[in-house]
């Protein structure tokens, strides 16, 4: 694979769980523009590394390398009811603390408020999701739900997407729905990788990592 085009470059990944090892020595490298899925049995290491990737855990050997700000869009994601957060509020995170996109080469301004709106704006229509901008996100559907994850993502202009499962327990109309938007993302010049068990998904990948008990076989 040509390293020059890699968004993200993993070298040699070890991870264990107490004796138990996750991962053995995985390579893997995500282009930009392609849809990369991570498959294999239950067990096999896929959430794992897809964590290692994202940064929320730490390999205990190896290197990651990420060319740009990545997404990590998780399995099931709840908030508690005590937080009423609507699906913009949610969308809207994807904003805080990112500079203005027109803040001048090596000067970080402050995003104004209508910068921030058109963006959150353009994500939820991404992602099919501008209808139900002012729903609590926990009445959403587990797959409305990613989806808005990914489209706090969108607004924050990440350009690498990690997804887990996204097609897990969603119905077939759900989950063509969200393998078009990934496969729009990529597009659109975006690395995405997900991990997978969709035949589907894995099938109308670009590219496909497979990984048995922790170690890349494909």
């Amino acid at each position: 694979m040509n390293s020059s085009n890699s968004a993200l470059r993993a070298r040699n990944l070890h991870f264990s769980f107490g004796d138990a090892p996750a991962l053995v020595g995985v390579d893997l490298d995500l282009e930009w523009g392609k849809v990369t899925a991570i498959a294999g049995p239950n067990g096999a290491g896929k959430s794992t590394l897809i964590e290692i990737l994202a940064g929320v855990r730490k390999a205990a050997r190896g290197t990651v390398d990420r060319k740009d700000d990545v997404a990590l869009v998780v399995q099931r994601v709840t908030t508690p009811d005590a937080l009423p957060l609507t699906v913009q509020d949610v969308v809207t995170m994807g904003t805080w603390g990112v500079s203005s996109s027109r803040a001048p080469i090596n000067r970080a301004l402050k995003m104004g408020a209508a910068e921030r709106k058109a963006r959150v704006a353009e994500a939820l229509a991404r992602v099919q999701l501008t209808d139900h901008a002012s729903s609590p996100f926990n009445a959403l559907s587990g797959g409305q739900r990613q989806r808005a994850l990914l489209a706090q993502g969108i607004a924050r202009r990440a350009r690498i997407f990690l997804l887990d499962e996204p097609a897990a327990g969603l119905d077939l109309e759900s989950r063509q729905r969200t393998r078009a938007m990934l496969a729009a993302e990529a597009a659109r010049g975006a690395a995405v990788a997900c991990v997978s068990h969709d035949e589907e998904s894995i099938e109308a990948a670009d590219c496909i990592v497979r990984l048995i008990s922790g170690r890349r076989v494909s």
